[in-house]
Order: structure tokens, then sequence, then C-alpha cells
């Protein structure tokens, strides 16, 4: 006769049937398998797992079995995971047929569908649209990037900016937008008093403040002294004394040449405030003589004129090439020259594309040409990759979010094919982006843009 089991000992065995002692932790996805990159030290990891719930991450490094998750994915060897990319210059803005206007409907898909998951719309000419666009996309009646809004262009940019503002319109307008929502503010073409004015305003709300600034030319800023004021980020020109105030900076920026003492000088200026650089290379390609038959940087990998409408693709196909402009050309080859001894001294560089669309190439894909032009210039390809993803979170002040995949932040990432430390062009193979923990398929994304950007016909061809 066998003895009987205890009551206790039958209620334990029980109870860790029913309820194990280590219950799974329920997420809505995880991804299992291929390499993840660390922003921290710039090479890319086995991937044991990363778990996002509710659109954040909530695991990652820790084993799979811990997880019961609604959607597993697994990844193979050649599958890399990168950060969601930040655009810190982005347009939505296009410019077709007679005048430049905001697409609000299918470029934030394009942008998604190249891994964006964040994009400072680096100056608005559609500001109420562009923040209603926001807000479709917060509350997701709309698929795009994460959209920080920059409101109006202060300065000369701006239709309709006339003359020198009051202090006081400057400081109300910094508030209203302020209140609104935007993250920042953009700069361009501003005179000294207006834009001090500018940054202080939006340093009491928090916002940064980034500036297309010039050489001090006929009341213009020198970026040097935008520093001084404490701006926090420069677009395009890195300023100083090598961009003399007696010529517009376009006509001495193709001039500067890295190693002189006054390249050195800014250089050093630019570390000891901590202002972040918005090189915006491949801009002035797209402006200069460069073409996709002399520059392989803007050589096509997807069919980007497919995603016009039919009568788009004619009217391009049918206007007489754009000429470009050598002053352009020039500035693009030295810029090359100046990024990589500017990173090396220490210099904080972020990525934006700056370019707005004339029927042929779209800013989206201009993230990775963009990155392609970095390593091309010297740049490493693991500080590119920092440069796309946490240098940009910084520099808008949202790394508590954004930038890298962690523990508790916005479950952004992107995955690719091929590893980018080999070859950087292998950012272009993304097979899905995950945006607040969505996934999405960027064939699908761009499917559903194809044929549908610009004007229907003729007749529409006065509302671009």
């Amino acid at each position: 006769m066998h003895d009987r089991i205890p009551f206790w000992l039958s209620f334990l065995v029980i109870l860790q049937f029913c309820c194990p002692l280590e219950a799974q932790k329920n997420v809505d996805a995880v991804i299992v398998g291929g390499q993840f990159f660390n922003v921290e030290t710039g090479a890319f990891e086995p991937n044991v797992s990363i778990a996002i719930k509710q659109g954040r991450f909530v695991g990652v490094g820790e084993k799979p079995s811990e997880y019961l998750a609604k959607n597993t994915v697994r990844l193979g060897e050649d599958d890399y995971i990168l950060p969601g990319l930040i655009d810190c210059h982005a347009h939505y803005n296009v410019r077709l047929i007679k005048k430049r206007r905001e697409e609000f409907e299918f470029m934030p898909l394009v942008y998604l569908a190249n891994g964006a998951t964040v994009t400072f719309s680096c100056g608005e000419f559609d500001p109420e649209g562009m923040m209603k666009l926001r807000q479709r996309i917060e509350q997701g009646t709309q698929i795009g990037p994460r959209l920080i809004n920059s409101g109006p262009y202060f300065g000369r940019a701006r239709p309709g900016w006339r003359g020198k503002k009051p202090e006081q319109e400057i400081r109300d307008e910094v508030d209203f937008w302020a209140d609104r929502g935007v993250g920042g503010f953009k700069a361009k073409a501003i005179d000294p008093d207006s834009l001090r004015t500018l940054i202080e305003q939006a340093h009491k709300h928090n916002l940064t403040v980034t500036g297309h600034l010039d050489s001090g030319y006929r009341n213009s800023v020198n970026p040097k002294d935008a520093i001084d004021m404490g701006i926090d980020r420069i677009e395009h020109f890195l300023g100083g004394d090598g961009l003399p105030n007696s010529q517009s900076a376009y006509q001495s920026l193709q001039n500067l040449r890295p190693g002189t003492p006054a390249y050195l000088r800014i250089v050093q200026h630019f570390i000891d405030n901590g202002v972040y650089f918005d090189a915006t290379l491949t801009a002035y390609g797209y402006l200069g003589e460069t073409t996709p038959e002399t520059h392989e940087e803007y050589e096509y990998w997807f069919p980007e004129n497919e995603l016009f409408t039919p009568h788009m693709q004619e009217v391009a196909k049918n206007s007489e090439p754009a000429k470009g402009m050598e002053i352009y050309q020039r500035i693009y080859r030295v810029k090359q020259t100046t990024i990589e001894p500017f990173h090396a001294a220490g210099g904080l560089i972020t990525l934006g594309t700056d370019h707005v669309s004339n029927g042929n190439h779209l800013p989206g894909f201009g993230i990775h040409r963009e990155m392609d032009v970095m390593v091309r210039s010297g740049i490493s390809p693991s500080e590119t990759l920092k440069i796309a993803t946490i240098n940009g979170a910084k520099a808008l002040k949202i790394d508590q979010e954004h930038g890298s995949i962690e523990n508790g932040k916005s479950g952004d990432l992107v995955i690719i094919k091929g590893n980018p430390l080999a070859n950087i062009r292998n950012t272009r193979n993304i097979s899905q982006v995950v945006k607040a923990g969505v996934f999405h398929d960027p064939i699908k994304l761009l499917d559903a843009v194809k044929g549908k950007i610009g004007p229907a016909d003729q007749e529409h061809e006065s509302d671009w």
C-alpha cells in the first residue's frame, strides 16, 4: 500500500502547474535573432531578443522564453537591426510645377518606408497644415514618422516676412507656436537681433533653435556669432573667419580648406559650445552638376519617379533638365573634405537631407544617400550610423525616448539585410520598419504611394 502524498505537497504541485513561479511576460512582439546595433559601442551584437509592449521596448537581451508574445519575428544571420533613423532637416514640401507646397498625404509614407521614424520638419511653408499632419500621426489616423514641427521660418525665408520684426512680436510668435506643440524652431535669412530674441524665447520653453545662416554679410548672422548667442544647431555652414562678412557664405564656402587656422578655430568653437552641425552634404549635389550618370551616390536603387503621378512623370520627362550651378558643385566637393576632420576633432554631427523634390529624387531615399556620402567623405560606417540615430535624438533633445534600442524607449527600429558596417549601402535593404511597436512593410508603404505625388492632369497643375 502506497503512502499518501501529504496534502500540502499536493497543493504545491497544483499551484506550480497552474501558476508557474516564473510566469511568462505578455508582450505585443518579440524579435529573436539577427544582430542589433549598440550605439554606445558602435558595434553589432547578437540579438537574443527585443520585446515590445504598448509601443515601447520592455526587454532587450533577455531570453525569448520569458515572453508570451502575440507576434514573434525570427531573424537570420544576415538580418541587422538599427534604431529608427532620424532626419533632422526633413522637408515635406515639393516644388513640382509652379510653387513650393507641402505634400501631406504621401511624403510621410516615403520617409517611413526608408526607415525614418523621426523627422524634424526644418522650416514649414504651411505650418498650420503641418501641425494638423502631426496631430493625425499622433492620433493614429495617418501613417508616418514621428513629426517634430518647426512652425514657420523665422527670417526673410518666410513668405511675407518684411524688414525687422519688433522684439515682442517675435517673442509672442514663439510663445504661440510653443503652445501649439512645435518641437523646435528654424531661422533662415534672419538678422542678428531677431535671432538673439528667438533663441532666448525658445529656450524659455526648453525648445531648440537651428539656423541656416550666412557670413554676417549685409546684416546676416555668421554661425560663430549665433553660437555665441546660444544657438543649438547650425545647418550647412561652419562659419567663423573662414566665411568673412565681406561676401556671402556661398561665395566664400567654396574656398574653405580643412587644417587652416580659420577652419580649426571654428571647429573648436562648435566643440567648446556643444553645438551640433547638420552638414546636409548631399543637398548641394542635387543643386550642382551632379547626376546619376556622373556621381554614383545619386543613382536610383528604387524607381522613385514611379511615385509621381503619370502626368507628373510625363512633365518631368519632357522638361529641360535643370541646369546645375557650378558653385554648388564646388561647395559639394568642399563639404566632403571638411566634414571628416570636423568629426575626427570631436565635432557633433547630425543627419539631414534638406531636399525639396522637383519630380526626381525624394528626400526619404536621401537619408541613405546622405549616409553613403558621409562614408565616402571618410567617416566610418559605425560613426555614420550613430550620426543617423542617437546623435539626432540628442540634438533634438528627445534621446530619452528615441535614438537607441533600450528598455523604456519608443519601440522604433529598422530591420535590414546585410551588414552596413561592411557596406553602408545595405541600409537601403529594408525588410521591416517598426515605429512605436507597429510593424510596417516598406514595399507596401511605397506601393500605396505609386502614381500619387503631384498633379493628376494639366488642369490640376495650378495647385502645384
